[in-house]
Formats: C-alpha cells, sequence, structure tokens
C-alpha cells in the first residue's frame, strides 16, 4: 500500500515560519560580532568542506542537533547550555526554518533562523573561512 503524505513540507515550513523569529543575513553578521551570538551551521558536513562556513560559527549537524542541544543526551555539547543568542543556518534557509522551530519547542531561547541560509550570506558579502577535511 502507496503512503500517504498528509501534511506536506510547505505546510511544516508555513507553520514554522509563523513561530520562529528570524534574521536576515546582514542582521546575522552583525549580531555576529557579538560575544553573547552563537551562529550554529546546521548543514551535512561535506556542504560545510565544500562551501566553506561562517568564521567562528559552531558547526552542529542537522541529524545530530537534538541531541546536543539536550542536556540530557548523552551527546548533549555544552555550548548549547550557555546563556547565548543562537542563530540556526542551513545552506537556504528551509532546513534551519524546521530545525529553529523544534529548538524553540525544546526551550532554547532566544534562537533566530537566518532567512536564506548560507547563500544569503554569501550573497550580502559575509566573510567565508576555507574548512579543511579532517
Amino acid at each position: 500500500m502507496p503512503q500517504h503524505i498528509t501534511v506536506g513540507h510547505k505546510q511544516l515550513m508555513a507553520e514554522a515560519e509563523a513561530q520562529v523569529s528570524h534574521v536576515s543575513a546582514a542582521e546575522a553578521m552583525e549580531l555576529a560580532k557579538r560575544d553573547d551570538v552563537v551562529v550554529v551551521d546546521i548543514r551535512d558536513p561535506r556542504e560545510v568542506q565544500r562551501e566553506g562556513r561562517i568564521p567562528g560559527s559552531f558547526h552542529a549537524p542537522r541529524g545530530m542537533l537534538e541531541f546536543w542541544v539536550d542536556p540530557e543526551s548523552p551527546y548533549h555539547k555544552p555550548v548549547f547550555a550557555e546563556d547565548k543568542t543562537f542563530i540556526i543556518h542551513c545552506a537556504s534557509g528551509w532546513r534551519s526554518l524546521l530545525a529553529t522551530q523544534i529548538l524553540q519547542r525544546m526551550g532554547l531561547k532566544p534562537v533566530l533562523n537566518m532567512k536564506g541560509g548560507f547563500g544569503a550570506w554569501k550573497e550580502a558579502g559575509g566573510a567565508i573561512e576555507k574548512v579543511e577535511p579532517k
């Protein structure tokens, strides 16, 4: 029997759009200069190696994000327990939109989605650093 998807990605994204706060790439560039802000890159490691990253950003692959944020998880990363503002980005803003909604639901505050993702950052002239393969 074939699957019958009742809620598609467009509906999920529309719901998330209504629930999360956003920043533009230009706003993120200014915020990223502050000590109380962490830019979180949720792209796949291959994307980060291929395209580079925002200098000083913290890489948390999308597949591990909830586990890294939850202090009760054996995979918890201490950066997510800090009293900071978190700006979440992916390549184009779709994954980060849904991830921001989940993180907000988990209780991470404040958490912002960077509209347009890494592509918007590059387009706005944001600094990019090359990532060497490990």
